[in-house]
């Protein structure tokens, strides 16, 4: 068991503000790399609950025509940033590829905002309920610190200065955003059926009513989704309790899970022969409607926080 917790002793010897990427690099990658994947994937599901953020994801054709490919790019772009540092050259990388994949659609800084709170809050949340182990006080005050940095770096203005403010934000916007519409139901049916393709086709009708399981009763009704049968949930949640019982038991990872991710299906082998300068989406094609677009595409660059 000590060995077992050798990384949360390193995290409780180290500072939540002047050691965030570190932290953050330790828990993601060493403790909780399933579930930190799991977790953001439901944060970025509940963002389309939101009709301004699903409307405009509807409209640049991503999920209908790339599903995969668009998962698989955020996915590893994010995981390059945790894994180096978001000033390392493979962190600068990384974030040029996303400020320059945002800096042409008009999307709002509230969005923005928003987004980068469920990629704070959403993990907490998740491994509160599901971890192996409870968070340290260190690990939840670093994800604030090193996202806070991240989207100082993207461009976004007047990101809450705590992170109880920033919850209390996340909270107060759901609130007033989560609404349905058609477009959130759209977004919501592709991502749904991209989780269900990873599974055999016999099992793709659970796997989509697994997932549904496993969402608030407000982004149900945003989505305009029926609930799952209560015994499945239970199941479900059953399973991932069983799961996080067994890993107590487990030894401490000696190899950071990110940025390699062997299971993504765009770039099989990555990250041999990948530069984060390789992924991301194209620019918006003909279709887009021009509402939709960004006047003057630009983002701050990563190298100069905050534009």
């Amino acid at each position: 068991m000590r060995d077992r917790h050798r990384w949360l002793h390193r995290i409780a010897r180290l500072d939540p503000v002047r050691d965030h990427v570190e932290i953050h690099r330790i828990s993601a990658g060493f403790e909780f790399p399933w579930d930190y994947t799991r977790a953001l994937e439901f944060a970025l599901f509940r963002t389309y609950c939101v009709p301004s953020i699903s409307a405009l994801l509807a409209a640049t054709g991503e999920f209908r025509r790339r599903p995969q490919k668009r998962y698989d790019d955020t996915a590893l772009l994010m995981a390059e940033i945790a894994a180096h540092g978001y000033d390392s050259p493979r962190g600068r990388s990384a974030l040029r590829v996303i400020n320059r994949a945002h800096g042409h659609y008009a999307i709002s800084n509230d969005d923005m905002r928003y987004v980068l709170s469920t990629f704070v809050h959403d993990p907490i949340d998740w491994i509160s309920a599901y971890g192996w182990r409870p968070l340290h006080p260190h690990e939840k005050l670093a994800a604030y610190h090193y996202y806070r940095a991240v989207g100082t770096r993207m461009g976004i203005r007047d990101i809450p200065g705590t992170f109880d403010e920033f919850k209390t934000f996340k909270q107060r916007y759901e609130e007033s955003h989560f609404v349905f519409a058609a477009s959130n139901r759209e977004i919501g049916d592709h991502t749904i059926a991209l989780f269900a393709s990873w599974f055999p086709a016999p099992l793709r009708p659970a796997a989509r009513a697994g997932v549904r399981s496993l969402l608030s009763p407000e982004m149900l009704r945003a989505f305009g989704m029926r609930p799952a049968p209560p015994l499945l949930g239970a199941a479900v949640r059953a399973a991932l309790h069983g799961r996080a019982y067994a890993l107590r038991f487990f030894p401490a990872r000696t190899e950071s899970a990110l940025a390699r991710m062997p299971g993504n299906r765009t770039y099989p082998g990555y990250p041999a022969g990948y530069h984060p300068a390789d992924l991301g989406a194209p620019p918006p094609g003909p279709d887009v409607p021009a509402h939709c677009r960004r006047a003057t595409p630009s983002r701050p660059s990563p190298e100069t926080p905050g534009g």
